[in-house]
């Protein structure tokens, strides 16, 4: 590694080997190169994940795979974003491994990889996926109560159709784009969660601390349903007088609503589109007397 050059270790299962030897590792490196990037992939008790990333692990896999109803996702990530860990705890969140197919990708169908990947790159700064087997939806486990997948590419060579007509190349690019567009979803301890009448839909917001970026997230939790119900937005959080009406673009879809007051009424068919991902614009009103949205 020269120059500005960043390198980036993704370490298997690094709690079964001796901390000791991790805090030493970690440090000779990034005293020389301290742009390493160090990707702790450990499914295992809270407390050595935790240790792993003291030790100096700059990110760390989470429980996310597993975490599937609107209780479960608010409650763990108000853990990570409000929590003490925070303050050294950098999450990454993946939907799907070369070891994990949870159950949710295997019934849930197209719905069901399109919801994940927007709560994955949303609700966490950091997110990966394991690339062509998500991007082609494949979801065929080893055998019924399995994670692993059928004819798993750990062991065989397999050569992926990246242009069938079925990938989601194209949303995952929609979402990556907005990540990129968004300050606010390019950090974590802004999350907020809104109240929904619907435990099937989750909706939550990220700002920069200016506010001058707002992101509102609503997403279905049933792959296999239509749902709908009522969003209850905290206005003053986002910066928005609770007089004016404010612009709500959806930016996977390019549809903009106008909506007024903190209650507004969502719909998600998760044939369509199982999640909206708003990028909120604030009304501003020009010298040249008429209004705008920014």
């Amino acid at each position: 590694m020269t120059g500005r050059r960043c390198g980036a270790f993704r370490v298997d299962n690094p709690h079964t080997k001796p901390f000791a030897f991790w805090e030493w590792a970690i440090a000779e490196i990034k005293r020389d190169h301290p742009d390493v990037i160090f990707l702790a992939e450990a499914f295992t008790r809270p407390k050595v994940m935790h240790r792993l990333a003291k030790l100096g692990f700059t990110q760390s896999y989470t429980y996310f795979a597993w975490r599937n109803t609107k209780r479960e996702l608010t409650d763990y990530f108000t853990e990570l974003t409000r929590g003490a860990g925070r303050e050294y705890f950098r999450p990454n969140c993946w939907p799907n491994t070369p070891d994990i197919l949870t159950e949710y990708l295997q019934f849930g169908g197209r719905p069901a990889f399109t919801a994940r990947l927007v709560l994955a790159a949303t609700l966490c700064a950091n997110y990966g996926i394991y690339g062509p087997a998500f991007e082609l939806t494949e979801r065929a486990p080893r055998e019924p109560g399995s994670e692993e997948y059928l004819d798993s590419e750990k062991y065989e060579i397999k050569h992926w159709d990246l242009d069938r007509p079925d990938n989601l190349a194209a949303y995952i690019g929609r979402v990556n784009r907005a990540r990129h567009e968004n300050k606010a979803l390019q950090q974590d301890w802004s999350l907020a969660f809104f109240p929904v009448d619907n435990e099937q839909i989750i909706c939550y917001a990220k700002t920069t601390p200016d506010l001058d970026n707002a992101v509102v997230v609503v997403v279905n939790l049933d792959p296999m349903h239509t749902q709908s119900g009522w969003v209850e937005l905290d206005l003053q959080a986002l910066g928005i007088d609770v007089q004016t009406s404010y612009q709500m673009h959806d930016v996977l879809t390019g549809a903009r609503y106008l909506w007024n007051g903190a209650r507004n009424f969502v719909a998600l068919d998760p044939a369509r589109s199982p999640a909206h991902l708003f990028r909120l614009r604030r009304r501003v009103h020009s010298e040249q007397d008429f209004d705008y949205f920014m």
